[in-house]
């Protein structure tokens, strides 16, 4: 029962991930535009960080990769402002 309730909790803060990533991507703009390069390493690693938490069972490791993930990918949804 604790390891289902972890579990819950877990994929609610993922889920709570995508609006905080789409809100930090609204308020940084300026910031989006000579970061961009960074997020898909960033992503790839946190995916690869998953998986590797995900062998070791390490739930803690396993959604903080994941949450990582959520967050920056958030980034690349949102298109900086042309100037």
């Amino acid at each position: 029962m604790s390891e289902i309730l972890n579990l819950l909790i877990g994929i609610v803060f993922l889920l709570l991930g995508i609006p905080i990533g789409s809100y930090l991507a609204k308020i940084t703009k300026e910031e989006l535009k000579p970061g961009q390069r960074w997020f898909k390493p960033i992503i790839v690693i946190s995916l690869i960080g998953a998986v590797i938490s995900l062998i070791a069972r390490n739930d803690a490791l396993l959604f903080s990769f994941l949450f990582i993930a959520i967050v920056t990918s958030r980034s690349l949804k949102i298109k900086p402002d042309k100037e």
